[in-house]
This record gives structure tokens, C-alpha cells and sequence, in this order.
């Protein structure tokens, strides 16, 4: 999905530092994506003093929403550098296009999972069937090792695996102790997964304790539970149950992203007794690199971002090189996305943690 807003902000966003062993919770923003029948969508990532989870660096929740009343979701061709695209239904389908000549569709239990390397372009258009349309749309950055490889796409199905209470679907890298990841390339390593509970419903889910976490709610709310780390408070025995109430424990709402730094070996997710839960888990190891968001490009400095810019307008909205960095996606009944203007400041570090 293409970031649509009208004044996107520019960022240069140092690695962020852990905030400690407390669940921070992360609030969503609105965020109309177009005109004035926009899609809204709800972020959680990027945001002050929280810019990664991982390799995670972008997170649009949005639905369920009626087709009939939105429009559905049309992203005309648009640009992407230095990322990967992650597609996560939860109801709906999505049909994709792109620069390499990819046309596919993503549907709830598939992945679609675009690598844009150095350069590529893509639509994403809901089909003629979706009545109502919900989802994530989720971005991943690439090291700076991988991110001039050449762009490419994947799509995958995902299995359902039974864990206590829960049905768990991983679509992107890996969970311990869970099999039935999805075959999708990642750079780094990651989790994605959804977790759905039933009504008073728990599971216990292990944790790579080299990786942060986050968990974005789209059906609750849930009760997080995880141990306390070494150092801290806790009178629990050395053998007790892990679904037992020691540690810490936090309550997230629907569309809240709950953040957990590195060093928990899990977590227990608890649903109410009247409501089920779904819930993505996001993580991987802590990204130790400066990145620079704007618009639907990630570079590494101000300068590098505007070319992208000045590229893209002048090879694909300009005609001037339809075959450049970005391609031309082959198919699509219209024009492709100019991009907004860049502010007329420079980059200033923001500050992370």
C-alpha cells in the first residue's frame, strides 16, 4: 500500500532504545489515505520515540470496512525503495501488480510479500467481490547490505497451527517451537504471526529473547502477561507454571500496539470471557541502523530520498524512462501516484527509545 498522505513527514530515525521492561503501549493515529473519500487507516508505527519493532518500521491497520460506503481500497502505481511490503488480510482480497510483471491476489490465511531492493512499483486494488475490506498493511526495512538488490515478489499460503487455546498463522520469518512458517524472504530476523483466542480463551507463546516484540490488537481486548526479567521483582518459584500470574501483565484495546524489549522468553495472551481476541505479533532483532522515511521511500540521507523523488517524477510520472529504477506496472487502468512535494527543510535526527 502506498503512504497516501498529502504532507507525509519527513524522518530521519536513529536506532531506537529499548524503554525498559514495561509494556509500552502504543496509541494508533488516523490517517486519511487520499481524497475525500479517503481509506482511513489507524498507525502505530512510525511514531514518537518508537520508529522500528525489529525490522518493522510501518504499520497501517485499517476495516472492517463496507466497499459500498468506502470505495474498497485503489492505490494507483506508486513507487517503493530500500523496503518490503508485507499484505495481511483479514477479510476481503487485494489484487496486486507490479513492476517485475507479478500479478496475484491476497486473500485471508495468504501473504503477499513484495522486496522492493533498489527500486520498484506496484498496485494494490480490492476486487470486484469484497464487500468489506480488512487488514494490515505492513512495511519492513531492509539492512543496508540487501537494499539495492534487485526487487522481486512472493506470495505464500499460511497453516494454522493449534497452540493451548489459540490458532496461530506465522506468514513472515519464524516463532519458536512453532512450525508452518510461511516460504517468504526476509533480511533480518523476524516474526509475523496472528493469534486468534476464543472467548476466555489463553495461550502461552514462546519468545526469542533476542528480539522485541510488538502486538497490534484487532480484536480484543487482551491481557499480556510475560515473566520479569532477571533483576527484577519477582516472587513467583523458579519452577512455577508460565501461565501463572507472575510478572508483569498489561491490558491492550482494540487497534493498540503493545511494545516488549528484548530479553522475554515469552508471553501469555488472555482473552476475556465474552470477547475473542486476534492479535499480530510483530518482532525481530533490534535494527541498528539510521533510516530516513519519507512517502513510500526509505533511504539513508535526505539527498538519497530526493533523488528517489526526483526519479520517479521524471522516469515514470514524466514519461521520461518508464523502464528506470522504478519500472511500469504493466496492466493498471490509469495513472501512476505523483509524489507530494518535499518539505523545504532538511532532515533533523528525531530521537528514538
Amino acid at each position: 500500500m502506498s503512504n497516501l498522505e498529502r504532507d507525509p513527514l519527513e524522518l530521519r530515525c536513529p536506532p531506537d532504545q529499548a524503554t525498559g521492561p514495561v509494556l509500552q503501549v502504543l496509541e494508533p493515529r488516523d490517517v486519511p489515505l487520499g481524497g475525500p473519500r479517503a481509506m482511513q487507516v489507524r498507525r502505530t508505527l512510525p511514531q514518537r520515540g518508537r520508529t522500528t519493532i525489529g525490522a518493522w518500521c510501518f504499520i497501517d491497520h485499517y476495516g472492517p470496512d463496507d466497499v459500498a460506503d468506502s470505495g474498497g481500497m485503489v492505490v494507483p502505481p506508486h513507487p517503493h525503495t530500500g523496503l518490503q511490503t508485507v499484505s495481511w488480510l483479514f477479510e476481503g482480497e487485494v489484487e496486486h501488480r507490479d513492476s517485475t510483471g507479478s500479478l496475484a491476489l491476497v486473500r485471508p490465511g495468504e501473504v503477499n510479500l513484495m522486496t522492493a531492493g533498489r527500486g520498484i512499483s506496484h498496485s494494490e486494488v480490492s476486487t470486484a467481490s469484497t464487500t468489506r475490506l480488512h487488514g494490515v498493511q505492513l512495511w519492513v526495512a531492509l539492512p543496508d547490505a540487501n537494499r539495492h538488490a534487485a526487487p522481486f515478489f512472493e506470495h505464500a499460503d499460511t497453516e494454522a497451527v493449534t497452540i493451548d487455546d489459540a490458532t496461530v498463522r506465522v506468514f513472515t520469518g519464524s516463532l519458536p517451537d512453532v512450525a508452518g512458517e510461511a516460504s517468504v524472504t526476509v533480511f533480518s530476523p523476524l516474526v509475523g504471526a496472528q493469534v486468534e483466542l476464543p472467548p476466555g480463551g489463553e495461550v502461552w507463546l514462546e519468545l526469542d529473547e533476542a528480539f522485541e516484540h510488538g502486538f497490534l490488537v484487532d480484536e480484543g481486548p487482551v491481557q499480556v502477561t510475560f515473566r520479569a526479567l532477571e533483576g527484577e521483582a519477582d516472587d513467583s518459584p523458579a519452577d512455577a507454571d508460565p501461565l501463572a500470574e507472575t510478572g508483569h501483565s498489561a491490558d491492550l484495546a482494540w487497534s493498540e500496539l503493545g511494545y516488549l524489549p528484548v530479553g522475554h522468553d515469552g508471553v501469555r495472551l488472555r482473552a476475556t470471557a465474552d470477547a475473542a481476541v486476534r492479535v499480530l505479533l510483530l518482532g525481530g532483532v533490534p535494527f541498528g541502523e539510521e533510516l530516513v522515511m519519507w512517502w513510500n521511500f526509505i533511504g539513508r540521507s535526505h539527498d538519497e530520498v530526493a533523488e528517489f523523488r526526483r526519479q520517479w517524477q521524471g522516469d515514470v510520472i514524466g514519461r521520461d524512462d518508464p523502464d528506470g529504477r522504478f519500472g511500469t506496472v504493466a496492466g493498471y487502468p490509469g495513472d501512476a501516484l505523483p509524489a507530494p512535494e518535499l518539505p523545504t527543510v532538511r532532515l533533523r535526527p528525531r530521537p528514538g527509545g
